[in-house]
């Protein structure tokens, strides 16, 4: 295939194989199911840098053959999504947020291979399946821990979109932050881009000016006003916290691993994917953590987060869903 956009490939050997769970060993040595990729932005951008690691050590682990082209537009994401499922894949993975109905016509088009979108809509038919990212729960109990370390009692959030994923993200921060913290304030702002650092930062700095003192990174470009006025933040989807090592305090990590695993499951099974494979990033599935520098987090503010951790792995607490439209 011949594709405008960057397009590399990453095809390794069933090395570590034994280190995997017993059914993807058993899925390893029936087949190597073929995926591609189609990322929208770079694969350096946080979103889709947690899912290119992940497709990377699947690879690496023998469980996918994986290869990927990235920065590709709207106006031909379709096409590159037909000329991957004509190569003969048996996974294309995708993101079609801006695209919903033109990725849902190619998918009818090949019932034979599976798709697995990132997608605010629901499944569709056998082959078309959607995933939401899930690392609320990490941005609650950040919440929790920040709730406790404002002065100010202003917290600002710098969100890409306001759409459901990125809502109910900043809005699972807010009410960990209200759980410890009554008289929190919340500040807001949506760039109109994935990846725009610049205008970001720029949202950010604004806030700060206006009285916040934490921040919530759901871009990137708002540790780097954080780290410019001299107040925290909190990173989202990757560890940014060896990058401003006196600023990020605590980090919501997503991980990709348990989806791709469940998806491949079902595709070396036989089993329809026309589902929604949310689930998979919860912290139940290990599919969301928290990690943060105790060091620079109040002694008194670690154990009620712990406890509600624990509550959450143990399936006593429920981190609730709000999608709407944080002000």
């Amino acid at each position: 295939m011949t594709l405008t956009t960057t397009r590399r490939s990453l095809l390794v050997g069933a090395a570590a194989t034994l280190a995997l769970p017993a059914y993807i060993r058993r899925v390893n040595a029936q087949t190597v199911t073929k995926v591609a990729g189609v990322h929208a932005s770079p694969v350096e951008n946080a979103w889709n840098s947690r899912i290119h690691l992940a497709m990377q050590q699947a690879a690496e682990a023998g469980l996918i053959e994986y290869e990927f082209s990235e920065g590709v537009a709207a106006t031909d994401y379709p096409r590159a999504m037909r000329e991957y499922a004509e190569s003969g894949v048996q996974l294309v993975w995708g993101e079609s947020y801006a695209v919903e109905r033109e990725a849902r016509e190619v998918a009818a088009d090949y019932p034979e291979t599976a798709f697995l979108m990132g997608s605010s809509g629901g499944p569709e038919g056998d082959n078309f399946g959607v995933f939401g990212t899930r690392n609320h729960e990490a941005a609650y109990l950040a919440g929790m821990l920040a709730g406790k370390m404002s002065e100010s009692n202003v917290f600002g959030s710098v969100g890409g979109y306001p759409i459901p994923e990125v809502n109910l993200l900043i809005n699972a921060f807010r009410m960990g932050v209200k759980e410890v913290n009554a008289d929190a304030t919340f500040l807001n702002g949506f760039i109109g881009a994935w990846f725009d650092p610049a205008r970001a930062q720029e949202a950010a700095i604004a806030q700060i000016d206006s009285g916040a003192d934490i921040l919530f990174g759901e871009r990137i470009g708002t540790a780097d006003a954080a780290q410019a006025k001299g107040v925290k933040a909190i990173g989202s989807l990757i560890d940014y916290t060896p990058r401003y090592p006196e600023t990020v305090f605590a980090n919501a990590i997503w991980n990709y691993g348990p989806t791709i695993e469940a998806i491949v499951a079902d595709i070396t099974a036989g089993s329809p994917v026309g589902r929604d494979y949310t689930e998979y990033s919860f912290m139940s599935y290990g599919g969301n953590e928290l990690i943060y520098v105790d060091s620079m987090v109040p002694a008194d503010a670690i154990p009620a987060m712990e406890a509600k951790r624990a509550a959450i792995q143990a399936g006593e607490f429920e981190v609730p869903i709000d999608a709407n439209e944080p002000a």
